[in-house]
């Protein structure tokens, strides 16, 4: 199975690589990306591929079901980076539909070190809860978008985010697995 990747890098060096080796010099010599991407870790749901961008053009931190924990050295490190050396402005986090980190949230049974790392986005369960009338999927639909908006809010108690007085714009993204679509939530 491994051999799949390692054939598709070299098709990658013999064929996109080789017809841009100019972009990719480039970029090789200093990134500029003008978007941090905070996202699901979920195989599905590639930022540069949803987005139509280019390599370099987004810099990217993923993890399960997009949480922002001011506890988590990386996402700190990456903010951090992203905003101070790297000068970015416009800051996402992006869920999406059918996130199984969401789904293990709503129905519990995780593993331990799961459930702790799912802690920070226990309140959005509160938000819809009392909902009798949605179905499942409507119910966890809700829980994503909330989790998004729960998640971008977070991203104000981050020093670095604090201390670029309002010059760094934060933006809240759903990903739609059946549609392709990307639709604003915050």
């Amino acid at each position: 199975m491994i051999e799949k990747f390692v054939n598709g890098n070299q098709d990658f060096v013999e064929g996109n690589f080789l017809d841009n080796q100019d972009y990719y010099h480039k970029i090789s010599q200093q990134q500029k990306p003008s978007l941090l991407w905070i996202g699901c870790a979920d195989s599905r749901v590639c930022p540069t591929t949803i987005t139509n961008s280019r390599l370099g053009e987004i810099f990217v931190h993923r993890n399960i079901a997009n949480i922002v924990s001011t506890g988590d050295m990386s996402i700190s490190a990456v903010l951090e980076y992203a905003i101070g050396h790297l000068n970015i402005l416009d800051v996402v986090v992006c869920g999406h539909y059918n996130c199984g980190g969401i789904q293990a949230l709503d129905t519990g049974g995780n593993t331990p070190i799961i459930e702790k790392w799912l802690q920070p986005a226990t309140e959005i369960l509160d938000t819809v809860r009392d909902d009798i009338e949605l179905s499942s999927q409507g119910r966890l639909n809700q829980l994503v978008e909330a989790n998004v908006r729960l998640q971008v809010g977070r991203l104000t108690d981050f020093p670095i985010i604090k201390d670029a007085n309002e010059k760094v714009r934060l933006h809240g993204w759903v990903y739609d697995l059946e549609t392709g679509k990307l639709a604003s939530v915050y």
